[in-house]
């Protein structure tokens, strides 16, 4: 397994975002679920090793991100977009994604070719030479995956990766999410349930730090039968079975 978290919890404050959650995740497209503030996002963080864990264990690709030298062998293999990614507006697409190339200490001689093949898997090769002030929003997204996924990561982990994203760009964008996982572990978290749909081998919904249901696409929809639950379809009327039934 390439991910692998027991008890984990981490307090922000007075509050705790994640509350003892314990998941094995390997090869594959994991869809992770929920509502604002459902720990989502913190979650994320401590598997990018960004945020230590308030208690608990990791181990990401066979290391213990809590040693710092395993933790430098674990970014190196890792890929991550935030929910907000800060970039400098004067940098064009392909300074930018060779400037994360160089953080993740990838070969000097495989940078070029590396961000070269990134940019143009989400679709930005017309735009490669282009200041990143002058792009659109969903542009600025998808320069962001093609940072995460510079170093062909076993790790790729992706928060809210489809925000300004149109449609046709989203189908895309879940035909890259699928061919990566076919090698690595995706993480992908999202408010978009046709997302989950459309590219998620497996599914976790988290509610208020805790995970609350794990299974397949199929296996989400199926928990809406029988139920009057809220949703325009089987996926969404699932998710809201599931969140009501966790919250009773």
């Amino acid at each position: 397994m390439n991910v692998e978290t027991t008890e984990l919890t981490r307090r922000l404050g007075r509050t705790q975002a994640v509350a003892g959650v314990t998941m094995a995740t390997g090869r594959g497209v994991f869809g992770l679920l929920g509502p604002n503030g459902a720990g989502k996002t913190s979650l994320l963080r401590m598997l990018a090793t960004v945020l230590p864990p308030t208690s608990g264990r990791i181990r990401l690709l066979g290391r213990d991100p809590g040693d710092y030298g395993q933790r430098k062998q674990i970014r190196r293999r890792l890929g991550y977009l935030p929910q907000n990614l800060g970039y400098y507006p004067g940098f064009t697409v392909v300074e930018f994604v060779e400037y994360f190339a160089l953080l993740k200490e990838m070969p000097p001689s495989e940078v070029h070719r590396a961000v070269a093949a990134a940019v143009e898997r989400v679709g930005l090769g017309d735009q490669a030479k282009a200041k990143l002030r002058t792009l659109s929003g969903g542009m600025l997204r998808r320069v962001g995956v093609a940072q995460a996924i510079v170093n062909e990561p076993e790790l790729l982990l992706l928060d809210e990766p489809t925000a300004g994203l149109d449609p046709e760009q989203r189908v895309a964008f879940r035909a890259l999410l699928r061919d990566v996982g076919q090698r690595a572990t995706v993480i992908v978290s999202t408010h978009l349930v046709e997302d989950v749909g459309a590219a998620c081998t497996q599914v976790g919904l988290m509610d208020r730090g805790r995970i609350v249901f794990r299974g397949t696409p199929e296996e989400l929809t199926v928990r809406a039968e029988g139920t009057d639950a809220a949703g325009d379809s089987p996926l969404e009327r699932g998710y809201s079975a599931i969140l009501a039934q966790a919250r009773a």
